[in-house]
């Protein structure tokens, strides 16, 4: 061997730091993922749990925002669709059915209110 030249023994334990070092960073990274997976899954856990409770009733307003066209249940997936309903108190949603506003063919407000005309 010359100067200069490392033996067999050098170069397997350089191979061997460069194959730690390489480990090391990628646990690192996955380490990295895992927090930031945790940091997710627990964001998720705490919106499920201080989620606030759907409105029991909703009317829906028309194009123009001042008519009122129909009458949801505050679970209604049809309501959830629009963004032109509004939540709204037992009286008001009995007070519109009262007025001829139609309920949602889906999820029955006026069944569930115990409305019959």
């Amino acid at each position: 061997m010359s100067d200069g030249e490392l033996s067999r023994l050098e170069l397997l334990l350089f191979a061997r730091r460069v194959v730690v070092q390489q480990a090391e960073a990628s646990l690192r990274q996955l380490d990295g993922w895992i927090a930031q997976e945790e940091r997710r899954e627990a964001e998720r856990r705490y919106a499920e749990e201080h989620r606030p409770e759907p409105p029991e009733w909703l009317v829906q307003y028309g194009l123009n925002r001042r008519n009122v066209d129909a009458v949801h249940c505050g679970d209604c997936w049809a309501a959830e669709q629009s963004d032109r309903c509004q939540p709204v108190p037992r009286e008001a949603a009995v007070d519109a059915l009262r007025q001829g506003v139609p309920a949602c063919i889906h999820c029955r407000p006026d069944t569930a209110l115990g409305f019959f005309e």
